[in-house]
């Protein structure tokens, strides 16, 4: 007879190794972020900036080596609250909007829309000078994790 805990930890066992293999992504060569739409919007150079801390944060990712596949991440939008503490529901929240592409020779293998939804608070201290970059940083992160998580990785 099957104890209750031989039972769910069997159960476990096949849910994660199920998770694991369709979880597994090809391995990943190159990684580009585009950040268009946020110049459209008019962030400017702080658009250049995104890139450069997106790219920078996902190259974790990279396998050495030569080929793979190609992770292209396409930053569609930026929200940020001008209020920064105390708020609840989605009044006082930033968000950073993705769209993560693993493009492999036979064109995109797999498609993950990303929102990476923060307190304005998750900055830091809302009076000093740098508190816009800091709540962008924290944001890129959250991002990052989100597009990392999905690869796997």
């Amino acid at each position: 007879m099957i104890d209750r805990r031989s039972l769910l930890a069997g159960l476990g066992g096949s849910v994660l190794a199920a998770t694991a293999t369709s979880a597994a992504s090809p391995p990943i060569g190159a990684i580009r972020v585009d950040v268009g739409p946020l110049m459209t919007q008019g962030w400017g150079a702080r658009a250049g900036a995104i890139r450069m801390s997106l790219e920078r944060a996902l190259a974790s990712l990279r396998t050495p080596g030569r080929g793979g596949a190609t992770l292209e991440v396409v930053v569609t939008g930026i929200h940020m609250t001008s209020f920064a503490g105390g708020a609840t529901g989605s009044i006082g929240n930033d968000a950073l909007e993705s769209e993560a592409r693993l493009i492999g020779t036979n064109g995109v293998v797999a498609r993950y829309p990303v929102r990476a939804i923060l307190s304005a608070g998750a900055g830091g201290a809302w009076y000093l000078p740098d508190v816009d970059q800091r709540r962008i940083d924290a944001l890129v992160e959250a991002n990052a994790q989100w597009i990392r998580r999905y690869l796997g990785g």
